[in-house]
């Protein structure tokens, strides 16, 4: 069995409806995915129906956006039950998309400010279906500036370092993993090779349930050494390929590109099924 952890649909900044992406999941031959888009998790019964069309089994799950001394952590979410559609955490979703429509008018102001770079709010809301993120705003970016791609965009316009940026939450990384273990979810840290590094071994020190050890851009090195540190802390082991779909970005990888397998998924899975797991 092979499974694929970490992906993205236009509920938030993936390309693919989710229809699409469980066809393509068949396709490269999966056998569990989960789908975790950012900051929210929706739909989850219309996603089942798709999954057993395709004798896939399916995840239901998120990728938080929380902050660590005002820099980025991501942190994934893998729900056990319906806890997903709780009132609490209804009402982030709710507050988070408010918030980050409040962000992306900010960065419409900051590129203005900063790089001369003139998109429309209104614009931005038409391209997102759903929960509004950066790689919304880099498409209209591109639509009116075609002489940039959507790596320069990053790069230099809406990355992390670049002076348009803005934080896309409040939220702190305690704050996100109680509340996702408040709801019944196993909560993993994502991509830790993307934390800063002036952060990067403080935030292995939180409470998570496990790691994303095994990750689409690492180096061999890297995930050998995510998996110690998995071992050292009785920490699960997950692996993404934190599928965009989008064309020419080479931050994310294609759907399947790497997998979890064996006795490591077995012991992903039983957790999921029982808390004593």
């Amino acid at each position: 069995m092979r499974a694929d952890l970490h992906m993205h649909t236009t509920d938030s900044d993936g390309k693919l409806s989710p229809e699409e992406l469980f066809d393509l999941a068949k396709e490269k031959g999966l056998d569990v995915i989960a789908i975790t888009d950012h900051d929210v998790c929706k739909n989850v019964e219309e996603k089942k129906a798709l999954a057993k069309a395709r004798g896939i089994t399916y995840i239901p799950g998120i990728e938080l956006s929380t902050l660590h001394n005002h820099k980025s952590v991501h942190v994934l979410g893998y729900f056990k039950d319906d806890n997903h559609q709780a009132p609490a955490m209804k009402a982030y979703y709710k507050n988070i998309k408010k918030g980050r429509e409040e962000r992306a008018k900010t960065f419409v102001k900051n590129l203005k400010t900063y790089h001369n770079i003139e998109i429309s709010y209104a614009r931005i809301m038409t391209i997102s279906s759903g929960i509004i993120a950066r790689p919304h705003i880099a498409r209209a970016i591109q639509e009116k500036y075609p002489q940039y791609s959507h790596d320069d965009i990053f790069e230099h316009f809406i990355g992390d370092d670049c002076k348009a940026y803005v934080p896309s939450t409040e939220l702190s990384t305690q704050d996100g993993i109680d509340l996702l273990k408040a709801h019944h979810a196993l909560v993993i840290l994502a991509h830790p090779k993307l934390l800063k590094k002036t952060i990067h071994d403080t935030v292995l020190n939180y409470p998570f349930d496990g790691i994303e050890a095994i990750y689409g851009l690492n180096t061999e090195k890297e995930t050998l050494f995510y998996k110690k540190q998995a071992k050292k802390r009785n920490w699960l082991i997950t692996a993404g390929s934190d599928y965009h779909g989008i064309n020419n970005d080479t931050s994310h990888k294609m759907l399947g590109a790497v997998s979890l397998e064996g006795d490591d998924l077995a012991t992903f899975l039983a957790h999921l099924k029982n808390d004593n797991a």
